[in-house]
C-alpha cells in the first residue's frame, strides 16, 4: 500500500529476486478492505534476507530502506514528495572499522531536490529517440515486483484465503 510498492521495487533492485517469502497482513486497525500492516521476511536463492514493514497506521509517515553489507551500512531515508510527510531526504553511510565502542564512523548526505521524475523521462525519451533498449525500470521489472507484491500478500494464510487468493503465481510476462 502507498509508499510500499516502491520499496518492494527497490529490495529487489538491491537484494535480487526472492525465492522465499513469510508475511502477515492486516488490516485490523482501519478496517478497509486493503491492508493495514504488511510485515514480509524474504530470502533469495543466494541467501540474501529482507525485512518489510509497509504500514498506514505510523502516525508519521516513514519510508525506509537500510541495506548492510561487510563493510558497512547504506541507510536511505525520507522522500522529497510534494506532501513533505515523509520528512528529508537522506544518504547515510555507516562504516565498519574496528572501532568497538558500537558508535561507527557516519556520513549523512542530505538532498534538497529529486531529479528523478526528469531523469527517468529523458532516459525514455533518449531511448525513443535513440532507439536505445530500456535497462532500468522496465514493464517486466514492474511486472516481477507485482508478483511480489502478489507473493507477499499469499504468504499469508489467512489474507489468502480471505480474498480468495490463489498461491499460484504466473511467470508469464
Amino acid at each position: 500500500m502507498d509508499q510500499g510498492i516502491h520499496m518492494v521495487d527497490m529490495m529487489r533492485l538491491f537484494a535480487g529476486e526472492f525465492v522465499e517469502v513469510k508475511s502477515f497482513i492486516s488490516n485490523q486497525f482501519w478496517k478497509h478492505e486493503v491492508e493495514d500492516n504488511a510485515y514480509a521476511l524474504m530470502k533469495t536463492s543466494t541467501g540474501v534476507v529482507a525485512m518489510l514493514h509497509s504500514s498506514a497506521t505510523q502516525w508519521r509517515h516513514r519510508f525506509q530502506l537500510e541495506i548492510t553489507l561487510s563493510q558497512g551500512q547504506i541507510i536511505l531515508d525520507g522522500i522529497l514528495s510534494g506532501s513533505k510527510s515523509y520528512g528529508a531526504e537522506t544518504l547515510t553511510v555507516v562504516y565498519s572499522e574496528d572501532d568497538e565502542s558500537g558508535n561507527p564512523r557516519e556520513e549523512t548526505k542530505s538532498f534538497d531536490e529529486d531529479p528523478s521524475w526528469k531523469d527517468e523521462v529523458f532516459d525514455f525519451a533518449d531511448s525513443i529517440l535513440l532507439q536505445k533498449v530500456v535497462e532500468g525500470g522496465t514493464s517486466s521489472d514492474a511486472f516481477k515486483t507485482m508478483q511480489l507484491v502478489y507473493q507477499i500478500y499469499c504468504s499469508d494464510k489467512d489474507w489468502r484465503v480471505r480474498y480468495g487468493l490463489s498461491e499460484a503465481v504466473s511467470t508469464k510476462e
